[in-house]
């Protein structure tokens, strides 16, 4: 029989081991399975209702859209699309541009990016340092002008790009519904209500939705920019854009339309009264949950609303540069 001290010794022991810790044979595989976080200070408003949020910003190249692009990318490559000696080529607002680097120096797959020239200096900055090329499409056009750009491109020069069109392409909403919707149905023991998250390519609302309402009575909403001219970056504003193919309006029990104030108010709080240091468009992911809970809270109604992080504040940060030079 182990002695008193003995046991202690094990018990501390066990704490202090890491209990995330996992080996994996490529970065990728670290993709998912992502962390929900209770909001408690948000939710104190609402009593009788749980407030969670699904921390995408712990992916490895630290957004939602690491899920979509490793998808792509992999279903590109055994359908026989993205061949040798090819360059993926895809257009986006920043962090599909970042995952896509990611996944394709972990995979070996050279990568072309079409970005609009005004995306944020730190997305531009760490997407060239996986080493990927980018082509800058009109600042006044918007994510629709990267897509025309990279459209034109691709006819242009059919046998050195596949264009992977993560606006059409059926993997990106499959991604989710194959990984985030299960992750939250499990993590929440079922108990989800309602989900909440906005809109860019769509892809994260319509997999997870679908998913979502087959696993049980989900409501599951939409979130869009108030205004064509907004500041929630990476969200789309739906009746002035370039509808995505892939967008399905009858996936949805409802839209939220969220004012770019609102989000960056809330991404403030984020930080002030959770330690989450999360982007805009996140907070205005958490502001639209909050509604939701509010009127829960006011019918009297219990609900445990479920919402994405979508990725990190500090990609927002200016000025950001990796120098090559050091002073010691």
């Amino acid at each position: 029989m182990l002695s008193t001290s003995t046991n202690a010794r094990a018990q501390l022991q066990a704490q202090l081991l890491p209990t995330r810790a996992v080996r994996v044979d490529n970065l990728t595989d670290l993709v998912g399975n992502t962390p929900l976080v209770r909001l408690h200070r948000i939710e104190a408003a609402c009593p009788g209702v749980e407030l969670w949020a699904k921390c995408e910003f712990t992916n490895p190249a630290g957004s939602v859209k690491d899920r979509a692009a490793l998808r792509i990318v992999r279903q590109g490559l055994a359908e026989g699309r993205l061949r040798p000696g090819m360059r993926l080529l895809d257009s986006t607002s920043g962090n599909t541009g970042i995952a896509y680097a990611m996944v394709g120096a972990a995979l070996g797959v050279p990568i072309t990016l079409v970005m609009p020239a005004n995306v944020s200096v730190p997305r531009k900055q760490v997407a060239t340092a996986y080493g990927v090329e980018i082509e800058y499409s009109s600042p006044m056009e918007g994510s629709d002008g990267a897509i025309v750009l990279a459209r034109q491109l691709a006819e242009q020069h059919p046998d050195l790009y596949w264009y992977a069109d993560q606006y059409s392409n059926p993997h990106n909403p499959l991604a989710h519904y194959h990984s985030t919707a299960p992750e939250i149905w499990a993590q929440t023991n079922g108990r989800v209500t309602h989900f909440v998250t906005g809109i860019g390519t769509s892809g994260t609302v319509m997999g997870t939705s679908r998913r979502l309402h087959e696993l049980g009575p989900v409501r599951c909403l939409g979130l869009q920019p108030d205004n064509a001219m907004h500041g929630l970056e990476g969200m789309k504003h739906i009746p002035s854009s370039i509808v995505p193919k892939i967008y399905d309006e009858t996936a949805l029990d409802g839209m939220i339309w969220m004012s770019t104030e609102e989000g960056w108010d809330m991404a403030e709080r984020l930080a002030h009264e959770e330690g989450l240091l999360v982007g805009h468009s996140a907070g205005g992911n958490v502001a639209g949950a909050l509604r939701v809970a509010k009127d829960l809270a006011a019918e009297g109604c219990g609900g445990v609303v479920v919402t994405v992080l979508c990725d990190r504040g500090d990609r927002y940060f200016l000025p950001l540069k990796w120098e090559r030079q050091y002073l010691w």
